[in-house]
Formats: structure tokens, C-alpha cells, sequence
């Protein structure tokens, strides 16, 4: 029995949200048949590939420590964010669980180590893996923003190459998020109140726990508000590639230099992949402009990062939604982080 913490009063204030935010209206709900008729993009690319809970309860083993202790299965750890996700949530409706996964690890049950390959039988074999994302959205916490579709999305990360699975059983790691996603891209804009990016726990219940209070001391009004607020800004073609030659020039600074700016960590596909969208993309690039905003720059930044390995993604997400607050504010004159180095 997962034990309840008591949060309630302030999730009852949570769970509806006014509509005072400014270009933000509520968007009829979807029935479930057309969300399934018209599939959304992948929230997260790279090399993983989707799969079902199902799947992962019947087709999966659970691996354990050198202690013979099992860990926190993936499903499990579903499961419990899930669970906290309509504690938080209880007049809310929630969408399906998307889940992708990547690193594939192949092995024998033990009657079958003496086994060559080729004799090798089905149940015989063994798999799992390695790294796990989810994520699942609430259908009834849907706003339009900046001219597109926003829903509140809640899910969490798991990186089994961060656990040492040698020694006896220690705290398991895992990474909880909750922020608004695009659903025309499924891009997530996350901020760092929304996000756990180191949780190490024992049991589920202190999963439980941690991603209730995560869920209620959140703020969705006052996050959708300063996302929102991007579209204010303009960034010219010239100041884009003045930001792009930066980014590229950032990786190569000396650490003592680095130290002195905002923390980048995006790598050389992140900004080929947003330059190119720049150009390219449909919702956010120039298509015909002058100018995008800085709304249009972080979802160029945030739609680039999604083929970063799971491991990584939600920190690079977090920093995509960080820079582009940091250039509004350097444009406007009001940085105090040194945004302004990346524009020259």
C-alpha cells in the first residue's frame, strides 16, 4: 500500500487552473478515438523505440543487484508516477502512457549458459532494458499557446547504466518531469521546478512520495505564463546566427572561461539539427518571416535535443528552455548571467 501524503488541499488548487494567462484559452477535449486516429510525434527519438507496458511485464526480466535483490522494475516505477500523477490529478483525464526504450541487453536464463547460440531456445533467452522513458499527458489540462495546441504532460526517465549492478542493493536513480508539451510536435518545454533530475531512492514509495510533491508544488498558471511570454521577444536572422556561432564556439572555450557564462550542454547534432531547422521546420522556422521569437527558439532547441540519448534528453531539455529564457532577457536588457556573450 502506497502511503498518502498530505498534499491535498493545495492539489484541489492545482488540479484547475484559471484562465487569466494572457493568449491562453482552453481547447475543447479530444475523445479518445480521435487521439488515435491521429497520432502525435514521439515526444523523444534517438535509437529507441516504442513499446508497450505489456511488454515489459510479460516479455521483460527484472535485473538484480550482485545481492540477488531485484531493482525497481520499469514498470513498476510507471506505475507509481502514474499512481501519484491521479492522486494529484483526481477530477482530471489522462491520456495513454507512451514508453520508449533503448540498449537492448540480450542474456541466458541460467540452465542455459553451458548452451551454444545456435541451440539456444526461446525460453532460453533473456532480455531487458538498459534505459526507459515515459511520458503520458492530462487531455484536460489542454491550453493554445503562441498559436499552438499545449497540454500538461507528466512522465519520468530510467538509466539502468547509471546503477552498479555488481555490488548489493543501493539507491536506485530515476528522473521525474512534469511541464507543458506542443502536441503538433510533441516537443517538451520543461522547467527546473518541473523537473527531479537526480531522484535516488529504496522502494517505490519514496517514488510515490517524491512525485506527489513534485506534482503539487508545481505551478502550471505561472509556468505556462513564462513560456508564453517568449512570443514577446523577436530574434533577427543576424542575432540567430550570431547565437548559432556562439553555441559552436562555446564547446571550445577554455574552462576557466566557461565557468563564467550560463552552463550550455548541447552538443554539435543539437545545434546542426536547429539550424536546420531554422530553415526547414513548418511551425517554428522562418518560413517566409524576418524574424521568430524566442518562443520559436526554443522549440527549435527543445525539437533537437530529441535525438539525444534517454539518459541525457530531459537535462538538455531543461537547459534548451533555460537559454532561450536567458537571450529574452539579454535582449531586453535585463540579463544578470551573461546571455548577452551569446550574442555578440
Amino acid at each position: 500500500m502506497i502511503p498518502q501524503v498530505d498534499f491535498m488541499e493545495k492539489v484541489r488548487r492545482i488540479g484547475n487552473i484559471p484562465a487569466f494567462i494572457e493568449d491562453a484559452v482552453i481547447v475543447a477535449e479530444e475523445t479518445e478515438g480521435e487521439e488515435k486516429e491521429n497520432p502525435h510525434p514521439n515526444f523523444i527519438e534517438s535509437n529507441t523505440s516504442g513499446i508497450t507496458l505489456e511488454e515489459l511485464e510479460n516479455g521483460c526480466i527484472v535485473p538484480s543487484f550482485g545481492d540477488n535483490q531485484l531493482t525497481i522494475s520499469h514498470q513498476h516505477f510507471i506505475h507509481r508516477v502514474e499512481d501519484a500523477a491521479r492522486s494529484c490529478f483526481p477530477l482530471e483525464n489522462f491520456g495513454d502512457t507512451e514508453i520508449r526504450v533503448s540498449h537492448k541487453i540480450l542474456g541466458r536464463v541460467p540452465g542455459a549458459l553451458n548452451k551454444r547460440k545456435e541451440e539456444l531456445l526461446p525460453e532460453d533467452e533473456t532480455v531487458y532494458y538498459q534505459r526507459m522513458a515515459f511520458c503520458f499527458h492530462i487531455r484536460s489540462m489542454r491550453r493554445m499557446m503562441n498559436g499552438q495546441e499545449v497540454h500538461l504532460c507528466i512522465g519520468g526517465v530510467r538509466s539502468l547504466n547509471e546503477e552498479n549492478l555488481y555490488r548489493g542493493k543501493s539507491p536506485e536513480k530515476f528522473k521525474i518531469f512534469i511541464g507543458w508539451r506542443v502536441r503538433v510536435c510533441s516537443n517538451l518545454m520543461l522547467t527546473c521546478d518541473g523537473l527531479i533530475g537526480r531522484l535516488e531512492v529504496m522502494s517505490e514509495a519514496e517514488i510515490y512520495e517524491s512525485a506527489l510533491r513534485l506534482f503539487t508544488e508545481f505551478n502550471p498558471e505561472r509556468n505556462l505564463e513564462l513560456l508564453g511570454n517568449l512570443r514577446n521577444t523577436l530574434i533577427s536572422q543576424e542575432q540567430f546566427c550570431q547565437i548559432i556561432g556562439r553555441l559552436r564556439l562555446y564547446q571550445v572555450l577554455p574552462p576557466a572561461r566557461l565557468r563564467e557564462l550560463p552552463r550550455v550542454i548541447l552538443g554539435d547534432s543539437n545545434i546542426n539539427a536547429a539550424t536546420r531547422g531554422y530553415i526547414e521546420n513548418p511551425n517554428f522556422g522562418l518560413c517566409g518571416r524576418e524574424n521568430i521569437s524566442c518562443w520559436d527558439l526554443m522549440q527549435l532547441l527543445n525539437e533537437a535535443v530529441k535525438q539525444s540519448y534517454i539518459d541525457k534528453f530531459l537535462e538538455r531539455n531543461q537547459n534548451c528552455t533555460d537559454f532561450a529564457i536567458g537571450i529574452q532577457k539579454a535582449l531586453s536588457g535585463e540579463d544578470t548571467q551573461n546571455y548577452s556573450w551569446f550574442l555578440g
